[in-house]
């Protein structure tokens, strides 16, 4: 047996996912007799999270009209001669934006903020992270030899950073942009779970209270969109409608008429503020950074969120609703998103993000479990429905011109339900076809209620597999750090496995309804043509082996 096969990869046996509740006896994993094991029975306290048992989530008739297709929102009419102020430009939907945006319609000029030491680094970094991009090739063929002049005659990279007052622009940059600029897109933004609370706190919260500021002196300005997350609404169950936020609201409401929770948990951003301050203060250099991730999840858990980033988005949209005035304010909130699904690249992705280190690790052989209902839905969205959905609210409620607050949850549970079960059965049988290491045989992923159950299972698995291998005290320790990884991963990503909340899509279904079938052509945003199948076998992980994993067979 070699030594290189991946410690969790079986070449004996073949397991299939295990269904809650089932005392079903499963094969021993490497040898010798079975053994009965129990996932156990969901309980109402997941590991410290309530939790609620629910039947299976029927499909909502949320579907457009057949007869839909009129004059359209006016997108082009819209974007013609526009220019946008962006931030997050070189991140995955910043960039998707400035794509889509360059190649479908007529806009005048788009200034990226981008964090530089002068306007030459500035430039040197948006020609290698947005003009050379693989996202870019469509651009590229559309304008042949003209391409570079093309994109840097609307490209306009501003030296600055989102956590300086100004910004960080130079005066010349805020004066040109304040007369200039008619939407401003916030998509920046500290997207790392548990990472430090003031870090989180700084980049959601003060970065776009600064950018609103700003917004304000803007001479034309018609609206401000704010790129969130839909996982704002905090530990919740049931339907979650758009609708924005309140300045003290918490995450522990049960529903949007709970009025209950927020008040005996009022949420005070100052104090919070105050908290990482002093935190920061009173810790050593050596701790601090633990310290305040800790203060971070601390907080997240008392207010009713899963974790810091979470509740610092939150905070973020508290803060624009609060201080906008009669700024148009638009809030995009995407569930988990990923890859590209139809343009301009399919699989296309940048960067591991949510469920990324999870299809990874099960293809190399080092996660073989997973902390979730099989049943249970999750919701993901291709990021060009994201981008595509964002550019038609801006036309929309830029040609409005009403001084409110609109709120877009980008999602796909309501119109087009995947389960987890399913998405692990796709994932398998792509790695199945397509081995990402070399193993002999490739197991389905195995899933558990409860953290206990699944670190039993794959401190098991590691004994048996140690036992096989001989005593080599080197091999040992590097599964014993495997399996550190494995519970860790799972740890941080269990909030989504058993996240009981649908978000409804409303406004999103609206939107569609409102396109004409050309704007529905070239700005795709139905998510009920998005096949899971095909998404995760010949798209999304075949893009993460290219643009993650570089398209190397790994040896584990």
């Amino acid at each position: 047996m070699s030594l290189k096969q991946s410690v969790f990869f079986s070449p004996l046996v073949e397991l299939s996912t295990t269904k809650f509740g089932n005392k079903t006896k499963l094969p021993n994993l490497f040898f010798g007799k079975s053994k009965s094991r129990n996932s156990g029975k969901l309980s109402f306290s997941h590991n410290g999270y309530p939790y609620f048992t629910a039947p299976r989530h029927p499909l909502e008739s949320e579907l457009p009209a057949e007869s839909g297709g009129g004059i359209g929102i006016g997108i082009d009419d819209f974007f013609e001669g526009k220019n946008i102020f962006i931030t997050g430009g070189t991140g995955l939907l910043g960039k998707t934006l400035i794509e889509k945006l360059l190649r479908s319609t007529s806009l005048g000029k788009i200034f990226v903020l981008v964090k530089a030491s002068d306007k030459e680094a500035a430039l040197e970094r948006l020609t290698k992270e947005i003009m050379n991009s693989d996202l870019f090739v469509c651009l590229r063929e559309k304008h042949g030899s003209t391409y570079e002049e093309y994109v840097k005659s609307k490209l306009i990279p501003i030296v600055g950073n989102i956590c300086e007052p100004n910004i960080g622009m130079d005066i010349n940059s805020v004066n040109k942009i304040m007369e200039e600029v008619d939407v401003i897109v916030e998509s920046a933004a500290s997207t790392t779970l548990n990472d430090r609370y003031d870090f989180l706190l700084d980049i959601n919260v003060n970065a776009p209270m600064r950018l609103m500021r700003f917004a304000k002196k803007c001479k034309n300005l018609k609206l401000f969109v704010h790129i969130s997350t839909a996982y704002v609404n905090g530990i919740r169950e049931g339907i979650i409608y758009e609708k924005p936020l309140i300045m003290g609201e918490n995450g522990r409401k049960q529903d949007d008429n709970d009025e209950i929770s927020s008040s005996l948990f009022p949420l005070d951003l100052t104090d919070e503020m105050n908290l990482a301050m002093k935190a920061c203060i009173a810790s050593n250099d050596r701790d601090t950074t633990k310290e305040l991730k800790r203060l971070g999840l601390e907080r997240a858990a008392y207010y009713g969120w899963y974790n810091a980033y979470h509740m610092t988005k939150a905070m973020g949209e508290m803060v624009l609703n609060e201080t906008r005035q009669d700024v148009p304010l638009l809030i995009m909130r995407p569930s988990v998103v990923e890859s590209c699904y139809k343009e301009p690249v399919p699989g296309w992705i940048q960067g591991n993000r949510m469920y990324d280190p999870v299809i990874i690790s099960y293809g190399k052989g080092q996660l073989p479990a997973y902390l979730a209902d099989p049943d249970l839905h999750t919701d993901i969205v291709p990021v060009d429905y994201v981008a595509n959905t964002t550019i038609a609210a801006i036309a929309k409620h830029g040609m409005m011109g009403k001084a409110d607050v609109n709120v877009y949850h980008v999602a796909t549970d309501f119109v087009n339900p995947l389960r987890f079960n399913e998405m692990f059965e796709y994932i398998y049988e792509h790695f199945r076809a397509n081995p990402l290491v070399e193993s002999e045989n490739m197991m389905k992923m195995r899933m558990f209620d409860q953290f206990s159950d699944l670190s039993k299972y794959l401190r098991d698995r590691v004994s048996e597999r140690n036992a096989v291998l001989g005593e080599d005290a080197k091999i040992r320790k590097q599964n014993k750090a495997r399996v550190a990884y494995a519970e860790q991963l799972c740890k941080m990503y269990e909030f989504i496995g058993f996240f009981k909340a649908r978000f409804h899509t409303g406004n999103t279904r609206a939107l569609l309804e409102e396109m004409s079938e050309e704007e529905r052509e070239v700005f795709e945003v139905d998510a009920t043509k998005i096949d899971w199948n095909k998404y995760f076998l010949d798209i999304h992980i075949p893009g993460l082996r290219k643009h993650v994993v570089n398209g190397t067979r790994l040896l584990v």
